[in-house]
């Protein structure tokens, strides 16, 4: 016979929840912890495995005996299959000559070390993506949408006046957030489009927008309306980026940049400072977004103007990679910029250590069952929410955009290829 507790009073939720919060910071710095000894062990079997195979008494089958002998000493831990063990001595060889990295690695996922290790060939590249993951809290499905969408080259081409224009304090952290181009493949819009259609798309899908332009930012308004002297002007897109601390005027051009743009944001920039920016703010900063643009015209138009302003395009399709090398900048001006990321305070949601399983069960019922139609069929388009939801194309893209976000479904393919699969990792991080 069940004890009768009693009825849960209203002060009693806020405190569940502090506990719960509590608990799951514990887990969190738990497997923190655990994590940094699991990437140390890897190294070390790394490093043996190389330094045995340089030995007389290697064998071509000595990672098939040490996987086996390991699995059977170790029945309950994963992780010693042969190819996993290959995957550690390829870790090792890759990092060990890179004193600037052999810190960092420990401070992220042994799953986030495969995917930049076996992903990315520079060494500034890989630390690009490893401090980014460290200071944003990636987890590994954003981190393999940053690789695949290579935000390291548009992040280190981008096209700023931000080192005269910003404080010393803000200049890294300002570039970085920033990028060169931007790849808008979640709007269902065509190649030829009004900037009012444009508008309307990327707030329609708000949140792959913000995840596209990058870490940090929050929407404020569209058309963001300012006035003076009794007359109107709108702002296209009005963001907010928390670290920076100031506010992001995007100006919407669905042509090749010209000069002339940079004097309306200018303009812009001048009233929301005066008008609208707190005085415990940073400057605004404006992001001209173009449908194409001519990297020497952008120079020449930004070489004398007085307010922070990048200059990127955007495409709706993707695209076959850029052969960029000719652009990078030299590899002493990257590490200069590298130097400058803060690692320090990391950007964790404790969220992160819930299982999906766990994610799933505090969904409504109608999320619940396109979680379900999805695991049951493998797979998951818009056509198919608007079925098992009965709603409309718009409403099945936000249930598909929340779902991702909560990281309980992965986004496969671009444009009209795209799909959606169960998250199956154990947890999200």
């Amino acid at each position: 016979m069940k004890k009768n507790i009693g009825k849960k009073d209203r002060f009693y939720l806020p405190f569940l929840k502090e506990i719960i919060s509590e608990i799951r910071k514990a887990q969190y710095k738990a497997t923190k912890i655990a994590n940094q000894y699991l990437v140390q062990l890897y190294w070390q079997i790394g490093e043996k495995i190389a330094t045995q195979q340089k030995s007389k008494d290697w064998s071509k089958n000595t990672v098939l005996w040490l996987s086996a002998d390991l699995k059977k000493e170790f029945p309950k831990v994963r992780g010693f299959s042969p190819r996993n063990l290959w995957k550690m001595q390829q870790f090792y060889i890759s990092y060990v000559n890179s004193k600037r990295l052999n810190d960092l690695i420990k401070q992220i996922s042994w799953t986030h070390n495969l995917v930049i290790f076996s992903k990315c060939q520079d060494p500034l590249e890989k630390e690009f993506y490893i401090r980014m993951t460290i200071r944003h809290g990636w987890t590994k499905n954003v981190l393999l949408h940053h690789i695949e969408n290579q935000t390291y080259r548009k992040t280190i081409t981008n096209q700023t006046n931000f080192e005269k224009t910003l404080p010393k304090s803000l200049v890294s952290q300002a570039q970085l957030a920033v990028k060169d181009d931007y790849l808008f493949d979640f709007l269902e819009i065509g190649d030829e489009h009004s900037e009012r259609e444009l508008e309307k798309c990327l707030v329609r899908n708000i949140e792959s927008f913000l995840l596209e332009i990058g870490e940090m930012y929050t929407f404020v308004r569209s058309q963001y309306r300012i006035e003076i002297n009794d007359k109107e002007y709108f702002i296209d897109i009005l963001l907010y980026h928390r670290r920076l601390r100031c506010l992001i005027a995007i100006e919407l051009k669905v042509i090749e940049f010209i000069p002339e743009h940079v004097g309306k944001m200018q303009f812009y920039l001048a009233i929301l400072d005066d008008k609208v920016k707190l005085k415990d703010e940073q400057p605004s900063i404006g992001i001209i977004l173009c449908k194409s643009k001519d990297k020497t015209i952008v120079e020449y138009a930004l070489k004398d103007t007085d307010r922070p302003i990048g200059v990127a395009s955007y495409s709706i399709f993707s695209s076959p990679p850029k052969e960029l090398e000719h652009e990078l900048p030299t590899p002493a001006q990257i590490v200069k910029l590298l130097n400058k990321v803060d690692i320090s305070q990391q950007q964790v949601d404790v969220d992160v250590f819930k299982t999906t399983e766990e994610k799933v069960h505090t969904l409504s019922k109608s999320l619940k069952k396109v979680v379900e139609y999805t695991k049951k069929n493998g797979r998951i388009g818009n056509k198919e929410v608007q079925i098992v939801s009965r709603v409309k194309k718009k409403q099945a893209t936000n249930i598909l955009s929340e779902l991702v976000k909560k990281q309980i479904l992965i986004k496969k393919g671009a444009g009209r290829g795209t799909y959606y699969i169960y998250n199956d990792d154990q947890f999200n991080l």
